[in-house]
């Protein structure tokens, strides 16, 4: 068996593996990239945020044309195929990765092709070929994490990876689970015409979230017509006579809800399970990677990132984790007397692109309550801000959650048009620990939907009665 050594080798060619590849070349470190499977791109690209995106994009197109009305136009026999809906993502998805599948092929580092296997703490086997390295980032994604429900793989259902090659709209959908993914395909199908059930075990959708942001969110979509029933208990899945049953139990009592499909979004695991981490000696606990804020696991010179180390399953994090790892391994390496960074997680965004959408940044109120950490937050509401009126986008609304006394700011929400783009104007202001008075002092253009932030800002700001 051949052998090839390297200083850094990347388990994983997603958006994680590849800026931690790309960051550890650049730091003078001979780096490989193994990537087994058979498309290359990683789950955001191929299973996850472009297509679903794009997806939704035809949604809310759709639900505008439905209300032309509201805005003294007509926008008569609009319909939805559904064939060109799925034919449009997989043109953008395939340039999409294409492009991906360019820059791991130009990349500073050696792709190797084949899937991967720890033998020992510094070596791997790949399809026959035996690799050593001095360090190594695992960041081979996650997969679909099936709960155990009596009848539902006999009944049969569609998941977050199948409902993106579906054409066809269900005339109504169970959707299982109330987190971001499930929130918005059961938005997907509301807005284009489906009837939605969502059934959740926890008692609030997005249990990250504050409450207030949660049910504002779900506030919105019931409006629409989705059905929730919070608080659950999923018993069985079943199929009648023209479609399919979820029997549950909510508030004590025994309940069916009855659809033409079933989605489930239950949630996802990390893809380590034929890594062979037990042969390096790597910690897995409840199923994942023991990982420190280093990315560091229990092999120091094993690092993860991504869904594969949590503990947040988003993009922009795992490429954050990836290059915090290179440049601890960089370091391990080459200058072991230097401190190793850590990850900053103030800086935790979160988007979920319901219509409304919903956004985060930061610490929310209830971490604060737990740290016991003194705190002033303020509100407004969307229905109460002109542009917001004039677009026709009146739910929801922000808030800015500041330190006492200082007014740093310590965390943000909205739940409102466009909130996954009004977010970042508080990503920076958290970064650079603006407060809220320097928030009020940014000049904010009228009328936008971004000046709103300035009216909870104002409320902070004011001195106590």
């Amino acid at each position: 068996m051949s052998e090839e050594s390297f200083d850094f080798v990347v388990i994983g060619g997603g958006s994680a593996g590849y800026a931690g590849a790309s960051m550890a070349a650049k730091l003078g470190m001979k780096t490989a990239l193994v990537e087994g499977a058979r498309e290359m791109g990683g789950l955001c690209i191929l299973r996850g945020c472009m297509p679903s995106k794009t997806l939704i994009q035809s949604a809310n197109r759709y639900r505008t044309l439905r209300r032309a009305k509201e805005f003294g136009l007509r926008a008569e026999a609009i319909e939805v195929r559904g064939e060109e809906i799925l034919a449009r993502k997989r043109r953008l998805v395939g340039e999409f990765a294409e492009y991906r599948r360019k820059q791991l092929d130009a990349g500073p580092f050696e792709l190797i092709r084949g899937w991967a296997k720890f033998i020992d703490a510094h070596t791997l086997e790949v399809d026959g070929r035996r690799i050593t390295a001095k360090s190594f980032l695992i960041a081979t994604g996650s997969s679909l994490k099936y709960v155990e429900i009596p009848g539902l793989m006999e009944t049969g259902f569609l998941d977050s990876d199948s409902v993106l090659e579906t054409a066809h709209i269900p005339k109504s959908v169970i959707m299982l689970g109330a987190g971001p993914i499930a929130l918005e395909f059961a938005h997907y199908y509301n807005a284009l015409g489906s009837e939605v059930t969502v059934i959740q075990r926890g008692a609030q959708v997005l249990r990250e979230m504050d409450g207030d942001v949660a049910m504002a969110a779900s506030d919105a979509l019931a409006a629409r017509g989705v059905k929730f029933y919070l608080g659950t208990t999923l018993k069985s899945a079943e199929k009648t006579g023209t479609g399919k049953r979820i029997v549950f139990e909510h508030c004590g009592e025994a309940r069916t809800v009855e659809a033409e499909e079933i989605v489930y979004g239950l949630g996802r695991m990390p893809n380590i399970g034929q890594l062979g981490v037990e042969n390096a000696g790597v910690h897995i606990q409840h199923g994942r990677l023991t990982v420190m804020p280093t990315q560091q696991t229990s092999v120091p010179h094993i690092f993860a990132a991504g869904d594969s180390a949590g503990p947040h399953e988003i993009v922009h994090i795992a490429i954050q984790q990836a290059e915090v790892a290179a440049h601890n391994a960089r370091r391990l390496l080459q200058a072991p007397g230097e401190g190793l960074e850590q990850m900053d997680y103030r800086l935790k965004l979160f988007v979920a692109f319901t219509e409304p959408q919903v956004a985060a940044i930061g610490f929310t109120e209830r971490e604060l309550m737990t740290a016991n950490a003194p705190y002033a937050v303020a509100r407004y509401a969307f229905a109460d801000h002109g542009k917001a009126e004039v677009i026709g986008e009146t739910e929801g609304f922000v808030k800015l959650i500041a330190a006492t006394g200082s007014c740093e700011i310590l965390g943000a929400a909205a739940v409102g048009p466009e909130a996954g783009e009004l977010i970042h104007e508080l990503a920076a202001a958290i970064y650079f620990r603006a407060t809220a008075h320097d928030l009020l002092r940014i000049p904010h253009y009228h009328p936008t939907l971004s000046e709103i932030w300035t009216y909870p800002a104002e409320e902070l700001t004011m001195p106590e009665a």
